[in-house]
């Protein structure tokens, strides 16, 4: 009988922390699973995403990263394949384009109707911001260090430009 409470005694040892081990293994096997699930489930960070194209008749001169632009009508769409980081305005006749960089913005409320935002130094306007229609994530365009510059010397405004959708790419 001694022999075996002795022997059930040094099985138990044996086998209690296997089994504690197994426990463990298990709960970190169903937390992993779960964390896999959620973050499946869950939705990624929205990125700033203009749809299509965007008109806009601009009615000064201005500038868009490091180029500098007429007065006249333009239309801005994300390029291709640039990871929503570079944005493409070209005149609408083409005989003018340019591209810059662009970096996530969101807007305190959804514009009603898209709009490009420009700050404005004196005489000069530099393209800031661009929001599309009823979303409140946009685009926002770097200072480029002409703007730095001027923007020491001279007192900010801004001026909103409104736009209108041109259609799918390609358009």
């Amino acid at each position: 009988m001694k022999t075996n409470k002795i022997a059930t005694r040094s099985v138990l040892r044996i086998v209690v922390p296997l089994i504690r081990k197994r426990t463990k293994l298990y709960q970190l096997l169903g937390f992993f699973i779960a964390l896999v699930c959620a973050l499946t489930i869950h939705p990624a960070k929205a990125h700033a995403q203009i749809i299509g194209a965007l008109k806009a008749d601009i009615p000064f001169q201005f500038y868009a990263g490091t180029a500098n632009l007429p007065a006249g009508e333009y239309v801005l769409r994300m390029l291709d394949n640039s990871n929503l980081k570079i944005m493409e305005i070209s005149s609408a006749d083409g005989s003018v384009s340019a591209l810059f960089q662009v970096q996530d913005a969101k807007a305190n409320s959804a514009p009603r109707t898209g709009e490009l935002i420009f700050n404005k130094y004196g005489n000069l306007y530099f393209l800031t911001s661009v929001f599309d229609e009823g979303n409140p994530d946009g685009s926002e365009v770097p200072e480029s260090q002409y703007e730095k510059n001027v923007g020491q010397t001279g007192t900010e405004a801004q001026k909103h430009v409104p736009t209108d959708h041109r259609g799918q790419q390609g358009s």
